[in-house]
């Protein structure tokens, strides 16, 4: 009987010590390193998404990135050119010192298939020697890959242009400075497309987490940003690892400017 209450209190201490050692192991966070790789090998700005705790990182020109997890988070990679993955954080990986992950190309499959109204049978090798389409580009037309104006240019060639020996409809509208005017709302729209561009690579996250800027804020970053004169021609360079250093430095500035700190 005295040998009984010992081993008792013994088993009892033992099963909090397990206890206590499976919650600081679940709790224990840790710097994950990895690569992400692909059949095209273009996985650079792929967004890394640690969904637990809400941390987002983004992969550099080679695919390397660093995130910060625990046992059992679920991490997110997804870029606009792959297939969405989604991984749960295990001993073995935070054990690791650098995990690989493959992304699959995004494939957009149609669950039928009509072959009308040219009488194709869904055999590419019989339907590639059937007459072509008849569309502007088969037909050889002069116009067959003319880009569609936006209404601003639409409206700024109207006012430049006009007939009779003396065009009169430009001399009114450069006196009137219509023609300016238009001139800049040309130049707005180019911008904006480049704003919604940029808005497209990178999720609203990121620009939560990384950049510190608030969620209903963002729209507004941008705008700032693209008033900025290099703002173009970083852009239209397409390197996204480029515009998003780009946006990390006006965050920093925008911050100040509006008295948001960073949390």
């Amino acid at each position: 009987m005295l040998l009984i209450r010992p081993l008792k209190h013994f088993f009892v201490f033992l099963l909090l010590a397990v206890s206590f050692s499976s919650q600081a192991q679940s709790h224990f966070s840790k710097e994950i390193e990895g690569k992400v790789s692909s059949a095209d090998g273009d996985v650079a700005a792929t967004h890394v998404l640690n969904v637990s705790t809400k941390k987002a990182a983004i992969t550099d020109i080679d695919g390397f990135f660093r995130i910060l997890a625990s046992l059992q988070d679920t991490l997110v990679f997804s870029a606009i050119q792959y297939q969405r993955k989604e991984i749960v954080v295990t001993a073995e990986i935070l054990t690791s010192k650098t995990i690989y992950i493959t992304l699959n190309p995004a494939l957009n499959e149609l669950k039928e298939v009509v072959v009308m109204p040219y009488n194709l049978t869904g055999n590419l090798t019989t339907d590639m020697k059937s007459e072509p389409v008849v569309v502007a580009a088969t037909l050889g037309l002069p116009n067959a890959y003319v880009v569609k104006k936006t209404q601003s240019e639409r409206k700024l060639n109207e006012a430049t242009t006009g007939g009779g020996l003396v065009p009169i409809n430009p001399i009114i509208n450069a006196i009137t400075g219509r023609t300016k005017m238009l001139k800049d709302r040309v130049k707005r729209d180019e911008k904006y497309a480049r704003t919604e561009r940029v808005r497209a690579f990178y999720m609203d996250t990121l620009y939560v987490t990384e950049l510190k800027i608030p969620a209903l804020k963002i729209d507004d970053f941008l705008y700032f940003c693209e008033v900025d004169d290099s703002f173009s021609s970083v852009v239209d360079t397409h390197d996204k690892i480029r515009i998003w250093e780009f946006l990390r430095k006006k965050s920093k500035v925008y911050r100040e400017n509006n008295n948001i700190e960073a949390p």
